[in-house]
Formats: structure tokens, C-alpha cells, sequence
């Protein structure tokens, strides 16, 4: 509570809350002087509009959305130092922005044979509200597709990897564990000559950053790999013969999915080391 805020001078509140608490909550905790990492969807889209498009419901804090930082590190890290409001990122477009926008960076996608996303979540990453379809019987010994073509992530992939929706194909589908994102995208490039090439643009994104951990190329992560750790594992395939490229990119959707980048963003904004409590 914001009375609690003052009390204890908490520095940062976290929010792990559905987005129409989120919404209600920020505010007066922002006005008691708190940080506010909130881990819901409420303040990651930037507009009302896109919002409302979205997730179904007006927008009730539009000036905070507005102000909100998008917590991605990686790509966002001066915005987070300084925000007030740090909306974390959902687990599908971490693992899949984190492989997708350095391509767009280095302008080696052939953007119109488009990117596909084939995106595969344990059970939690589908979220905490019980329901019929992540129930343990039909789950176990089972394997399905679900929001297709209107993935509430979508937008956040997006707007921050600067692509137009035409341009992107994305499918969620839900593993029978409990834990863990493997995203396997596949593009087309008239560009790159080898996978040495597309690993390179890999390795110079991202040389300094502590949560990314690149294979050699021909090599791809597994869950097993990034369970219960902070990483964003990536590997990658190329045929020259035909321009396919593979891009595989993994995180425990729990870590560097929710909590763990949760607390990278409080370090960020707060001024502690931006590894601190995850290494």
C-alpha cells in the first residue's frame, strides 16, 4: 500500500498482479515515491488504442502508460536506469525479441517471405488462472496450439522489434512441463553467405551483455540448458544453398521470463549491479 511505501521507505514495489490491479495500484504507489516494476501486462503497449486491441478493456491510466519503461535490458537499459514505471516484459516476446531484433538491426532478413515464430511454453507460462485447458489432465500426454493470430504478446514483439504485423507469424503452444520457452524461428536472407555470419551479428550485439549465452553455429540450447537461470540461450542454422536461416532461442519463462528480469530492472533503476542476487 502506499501507506506502507512511506512507513517502511521502500525504495520499489513489485506487482505481480492481473493488469486491472496493476492499473490500480501503480498510481499511488508511484505517488508515494516507490519504483514500480509491475509484471503485468498494463503498461507494456504504449497507447490506449493499441492497448484496448489487445487485451479487450480501456486503459484507465493513460499518461502512465505513456511513461512507462518497456523492461528490456538488453535494448532498454538507459530508459530503465531512470523510470519511475518499469513494465516487464512478457516471457514470449523476451525470448523472441532478444533473437529477433539484432537481425532487424543488421538488415539481413528478407522481410517479405516475413519471420515465424514457433513458440513452445510449459504449463506456467500460460499463466496462473486455473483453467480447464491447463488442468493436469489435459495437459499430461498432450501437446496443443492456442491464441492463434491474436497472442496478446504479439504487439509487444512488434514495437520493439520495429516490425509490421504482415511481417510476422506467431504461434503459442504448451508443453506438458511445467517450466521453460524454446522458440524456434525461421526466416529467409539473401544476404548472409554462412551460419558463421549470422552468429557474428549475434556475437557483436551482444559481446558485453551478462544474461546471453550464444552457441557455435550448428549448435541450439534446450530447456534443460536455462532452467531455473537468468540466460537467454541462442543458437543458429543456416542453408546458403536456399537462404533459410534458424534461429533458436530459449529462457526459463519464470527467470528471465518474469521474476529474474524483474529484478535485473530493480537493479538497473535502483543502482545496484545489474547482475546482483541473479549470478
Amino acid at each position: 500500500t502506499p501507506e506502507a511505501v512511506r512507513s517502511e521507505k521502500l525504495a520499489a514495489v513489485f506487482l505481480a498482479t492481473p493488469a486491472e490491479v496493476s492499473l490500480e495500484l501503480a498510481p499511488g504507489l508511484l505517488d508515494a515515491g516507490a519504483k514500480v516494476i509491475d509484471l503485468s501486462g498494463a503498461f507494456r503497449l504504449r497507447t490506449p488504442e493499441r492497448y484496448l486491441h489487445w487485451y479487450k478493456a480501456a486503459h484507465t491510466q493513460p499518461a502512465l502508460l505513456a511513461e512507462a519503461a518497456y523492461g528490456l535490458p538488453e535494448f532498454c537499459r538507459e530508459r530503465i536506469r531512470s523510470a519511475r514505471l518499469i513494465a516487464n516484459p512478457g516471457c514470449y516476446p523476451t525470448a523472441a525479441n532478444l533473437a529477433i531484433r539484432p537481425l532487424l538491426e543488421a538488415a539481413v532478413v528478407d522481410r517479405r517471405a516475413g519471420i515465424v515464430c514457433d513458440a513452445k511454453s510449459g504449463v506456467s507460462g500460460a499463466g496462473r488462472k486455473p483453467s480447464l485447458k491447463t488442468s493436469f489432465c489435459e495437459v499430461t500426454e498432450n501437446f496443443s496450439a492456442y491464441s492463434i493470430l491474436d497472442h496478446r504478446h504479439v504487439p509487444e514483439v512488434l514495437l520493439t522489434s520495429g516490425l509490421e504485423e504482415r511481417e510476422f507469424s506467431f504461434t503459442a503452444q504448451l508443453l506438458p512441463i511445467d517450466r521453460g520457452i524454446l522458440e524456434t524461428i525461421y526466416f529467409r536472407s539473401e544476404s548472409l553467405e554462412s551460419a558463421a555470419d549470422l552468429l557474428a551479428i549475434y556475437e557483436k550485439r551482444y559481446a558485453s551483455e551478462p544474461f546471453i549465452r550464444l552457441y557455435d553455429a550448428g549448435q541450439v540450447p534446450d530447456l534443460r540448458a536455462v532452467s531455473r537461470t537468468n540466460y537467454c540461450d541462442i543458437g543458429v542454422r543456416f542453408d546458403p544453398g536456399t537462404g533459410r536461416a534458424v534461429v533458436v532461442s530459449a529462457i526459463d519463462n519464470l527467470v528471465k521470463g518474469a521474476a529474474g528480469q524483474a529484478v535485473q530492472n530493480m537493479n538497473l533503476a535502483l543502482g545496484y549491479p545489474e547482475t546482483e542476487g541473479l549470478l
